[in-house]
């Protein structure tokens, strides 16, 4: 039942919706999903055949759903532990449980404010607007169901800001490659490795807010820092990409980790510490791309590589995927009491990013709309 206001931190919210890409539970399940995942593209399935062979190498599951129901877990403890009754709810943008079915659930539990958590911790189309997409397809969809009219939504669906520079976010993956640097030797280098987007989609996430890229080097830049720090010498550090995908004559983010690792060994690198900051998880992107292709490509260049952890459940992006929870409703409160919200956490650089998207942001091209609205923003078509 939704809390009362006076007594509950986390009010005016009455649940949490982690939200997540999704992924397939076994190999029947790996062919349909990356249909849903390409769906309006034209791609064919001898195309996504292909790519399905990532999914088999690993007996057909992606990894991802596990990993979700222990945050999931790991958000619902660290809430109780502060004393806080947040129902935390799980739904997917492409395989089972989707959006609206956690919806449905918070909503037939009596929730009717939400909050909403999605699982990629920097802004682009991919990151942020195409779940927001999703968020107002989930909703209509619901009240359709409900027998509500025509646009009348059955809840109020906020969200957490990309939290990229939050300090819980940081100070994880300082832990993870701090302990990684322990399995290398001392003049290793630091590779950071996100997911690539098209180089169209990097220009319209920087059209209200830094782009994609300058979000990832702000961050890869804190974190050597602090790892530096930890290790008392200077950490050199670069930014690689991973998981590029449709036609090569479309340009994306460069370089790929594999084509970085092959230009440090011919520069005399002997060993590295591959570090996946641009995901939470250890998912098909990380154990795929660089568990197996980037740590074959250093294998075959006789470097030493070592995978440091993605941050996971560790208790520092844990705490801080809370702190940021109870920021956001504090916020929510300000707001509708017409008040000075608090003052966000960052670290590095960038200031914060918004919790209410702005006209533009985060589009797939820029100057090029979607065609379909997306939740949690000042204007839903823009």
């Amino acid at each position: 039942m939704p809390h009362e206001t006076s007594l509950s931190p986390a009010a005016p919210y009455d649940a949490l919706l982690l939200a997540s890409f999704g992924g397939p539970d076994g190999p029947d399940d790996v062919l349909p999903f990356l249909r849903n995942v390409t769906a309006g593209k034209g791609i064919p399935d001898e195309r996504l055949a292909e790519v399905a062979e990532h999914y088999h190498h690993f007996g057909g599951a992606s990894p991802i759903n596990q990993q979700n129901l222990a945050l999931q877990a790991a958000l619902t403890a660290e809430l109780e532990r502060r004393g806080v009754d947040l129902p935390v709810v799980w739904g997917n943008r492409n395989w089972t449980p989707y959006t609206k079915d956690a919806l449905a659930a918070a909503h037939a539990d009596g929730a009717r404010r939400v909050l909403a958590l999605v699982t990629s911790a920097y802004a682009s189309y991919s990151g942020c607007r195409q779940y927001r997409e999703d968020f107002w397809t989930a909703l209509e969809e619901l009240g359709a169901e409900l027998g509500l009219a025509a646009g009348e939504q059955p809840l109020v669906l906020d969200k957490v800001r990309p939290y990229f520079n939050h300090p819980g976010f940081v100070a994880a993956n300082v832990d993870a490659v701090t302990e990684a640097f322990g399995k290398v030797p001392e003049d290793a280098r630091l590779v950071f490795v996100t997911h690539s987007i098209p180089d169209t989609m990097e220009e319209a996430s920087g059209l209200v807010a830094a782009p994609y890229s300058a979000q990832h080097l702000d961050v890869a830049a804190t974190v050597a820092a602090a790892v530096g720090e930890r290790l008392g010498r200077t950490v050199e550090w670069d930014l690689a990409y991973c998981s590029r995908s449709g036609p090569p004559s479309q340009p994306w983010l460069e370089p790929d980790v594999n084509d970085l690792l092959t230009d440090l060994a011919g520069r005399g690198v002997r060993s590295v510490v591959l570090s996946p900051i641009g995901f939470v998880s250890d998912h098909m992107e990380v154990v795929y791309d660089l568990d197996t292709e980037a740590l074959e490509t250093a294998e075959a260049l006789s470097m030493t590589a070592v995978r440091a952890d993605s941050v996971g459940t560790r208790e520092p992006f844990v705490r801080g995927l809370v702190d940021l929870i109870l920021e956001r409703a504090a916020t929510a409160r300000a707001v509708d009491a017409g008040q000075t919200p608090p003052e966000p956490a960052t670290v590095g650089a960038l200031p914060a990013r918004y919790d209410v998207c702005r006209p533009g942001c985060c589009r797939r091209q820029a100057g090029v709309d979607s065609g379909r609205p997306a939740a949690c923003s000042v204007d839903p078509l823009s």
